[in-house]
């Protein structure tokens, strides 16, 4: 038996954000044991906390969806940093993507994306509209168009042109399989006041809807310095998400750009704890 934890995570109220699920003492777990695992949990995701590689740095992860692994998460970093570090300090979790320092501040933690998001191949904004069951009109804003997103995980970003777009957007059956075909999470936001709302969809990944994406954050920098939206120095922003799930959640981003280029990408959050137990360890097959 294995404990675990489950934390909602970019909220600071019990039953809103993102649930994770953080099972303790995986070191002897393979692969499939852990996304049994992580199948039974049937939450977005969850993280195996393993003993360090590297001295002085906090654990060694890995992160599953209900159906896959990813080599990097945002909304598991943040809860599990949390479990370990408790509410002040700085730690190092060490994921598959690389090592992922993360500060604390009176409950408040950030971590610097392990890698620099680049914007990829444009995404036909009518491909993006059928896909998300929208019109042509409602994709895009100002300067922001749809295109792929690499940062430790690949997303399609979709700019809308306002929150009503955002709320009507829906995966449309075989037009969004399509425009799915080769990048399976599909990431869409509009303007909100100072900030910005959003909205994930991975059904292909046993996703859904995702009430909070911390990567998916972090790899939003590259689309907002492609459409001229961050400015040389630090830019900070407040981003909203789950709100049409009912489980409302703030992701706190703050990017650093020099001499035109992205230099640095800062994803904050809180947790709250709202179970713990133990789980059996699952047979390999």
């Amino acid at each position: 038996m294995l404990d675990f934890y489950v934390y909602d995570v970019f909220t600071d109220r019990p039953f809103s954000g993102n649930p994770l699920a953080v099972v303790m003492g995986a070191d002897a777990l393979g692969t499939a044991q852990m996304q049994a695992i992580a199948r039974q949990f049937n939450l977005s995701e969850t993280i195996f906390v393993m003993a360090p590689r590297q001295p002085g740095h906090a654990a060694r992860v890995r992160i599953f969806l209900p159906l896959t692994e990813i080599p990097f998460a945002g909304h598991p970093t943040i809860g599990c940093a949390l479990h370990l570090g408790g509410t002040d300090g700085d730690l190092v979790l060490e994921e598959e993507a690389g090592p992922v320092p993360v500060s604390i501040t009176g409950g408040l933690a950030e971590f610097m994306s392990p890698v620099l998001p680049q914007a990829g191949r444009p995404v036909d904004p009518e491909e993006a509209a059928r896909g998300l069951g929208l019109s042509p009109a409602q994709v895009g804003f100002g300067a922001h168009c749809p295109m792929v997103v690499s940062g430790g995980s690949d997303f399609i970003f979709v700019p809308l042109s306002d929150v009503a777009a955002l709320k009507a957007a829906r995966p449309a059956g075989v037009d969004f399989d399509r425009l799915t075909r080769d990048v399976a999470k599909v990431y869409c936001y509009a303007a909100e006041g100072a900030g910005l709302r959003a909205r994930m969809f991975a059904p292909a990944n046993g996703i859904p809807e995702d009430p909070a994406t911390g990567s998916a954050a972090a790899a939003l920098a590259a689309p907002l310095l492609v459409a001229g939206a961050l400015s040389e120095g630090e830019t900070r922003l407040d981003l909203r998400q789950g709100i049409e799930m009912g489980r409302p959640s703030r992701i706190g981003l703050r990017v650093t750009v020099r001499g035109g280029k992205l230099a640095q990408v800062h994803v904050s959050g809180r947790a709250v704890r709202v179970a713990q137990g133990r789980i059996r360890i699952s047979e390999e097959p």
